[in-house]
């Protein structure tokens, strides 16, 4: 499969969630969320956080800042081979030393931080029943604990501690529609501070290094029938689910959907001299999709991977389909 393991490594995005009454407290579940919308950009902080995927266990350090009005942030791998995600703005670096060759084309906001929190976040209320569940404790901050349930099958339920003072998810769950917990992280460390040294957003790991640069993708809510500049049309997404990112025009034909909690994207690439059977594989919260789509004179590999059930995944993959050929690039004899 050509998904880089960057794609399991936080890539955070700012939020931003509708203005909220000034009288609602603190054990309002609504005065929670718009705090933690700008938390996540605009809090600076680095420590370490254990990120776990099904039996799938990685611990990883993060430095976190913004500055000069864009994220910048620096994630390294503390287990197996060393390896480092370094991003400003939109722009991307994945060093992974030893490990061949890599692509950046299908890197999109995803994580342990639950996915692609959006610029166009849809209203949660409609999608999730958030409620306020307790006080905690977690590396040494007070934290409190926010449910957010999801209303249909479509999604995955979710639990976010927020750090009191800022706002900030220092740890999270995504569950099943049976409870079942499916992925987590965990920050071990954090420090907040706002002098962090410029030294810790540098790439400092030797290997191959890749860089990307991801696009942000202006939407309001679109009709079922979205259609991008890719050649290819989703006739079904989630109710919710907005665009939010793709990777470089020409570079890979993919887009990055989200409804600020969970994330999944879609690419849609010739089939020609790519050998992969159509089926399903999950990892934790993750699901990836893969079918052949017949479009004469060429075949096509559709393929659906993100935080969502596998029949959500399946149904956007069926809903694709081929307006422009030419734009997802011709057959090769």
């Amino acid at each position: 499969m050509r998904f880089s393991r960057c794609l399991l490594f936080t890539l955070l995005s700012s939020l931003a969630l509708p203005a909220f009454a000034a009288a609602e407290g603190p054990r309002d579940p609504e005065y929670w969320l718009q705090r933690m919308g700008p938390a996540l950009a605009k809090t600076s902080y680095q420590g370490v956080f254990v990120y776990v995927r099904g039996d799938q266990v990685s611990s990883m350090q993060i430095a976190h800042r913004f500055q000069n009005g864009q994220v910048e942030e620096r994630l390294v791998m503390q287990d197996g081979k060393a390896g480092e995600i370094v991003r400003k703005g939109m722009n991307v670096v994945c060093v992974l030393p030893e490990q061949g060759r890599l692509e950046l084309n299908h890197v999109m906001p995803s994580g342990p931080f639950a996915g692609a929190y959006t610029r166009q976040l849809a209203p949660v209320g409609r999608f999730y029943r958030p409620e306020v569940a307790g006080d905690d404790r977690i590396a040494g901050h007070e934290v409190v604990k926010l449910m957010l349930n999801a209303t249909d099958s479509l999604r995955y339920s979710h639990q976010l501690w927020l750090e009191k003072s800022t706002g900030l998810p220092i740890k999270g769950k995504v569950l099943s529609g049976s409870g079942q917990v499916l992925e987590y992280f965990h920050f071990t460390s954090l420090t907040l501070s706002d002098s962090l040294p410029d030294q810790a957003f540098r790439i400092q790991s030797e290997g191959l290094e890749v860089s990307r640069t991801l696009l942000p993708q202006a939407s309001s809510e679109p009709d079922a029938g979205a259609t991008n500049n890719n050649g290819w049309a989703l006739g079904w997404k989630p109710p919710g689910f907005q665009p939010v990112a793709a990777t470089v025009p020409g570079s890979e034909n993919a887009v990055a959907f989200s409804d600020g909690l969970a994330s999944f994207s879609v690419f849609v690439e010739p089939a020609t001299g790519i050998e992969m059977p159509s089926g399903s594989s999950k990892i934790g919260a993750t699901t990836v999709y893969m079918q052949k789509l017949e479009s004469k004179p060429q075949e096509f590999l559709v393929t659906v991977i993100g935080e969502v059930p596998l029949e959500t995944a399946l149904k956007v993959a069926q809903s694709v389909t081929i307006e422009d050929s030419g734009v997802l690039g011709s057959a090769q004899p």
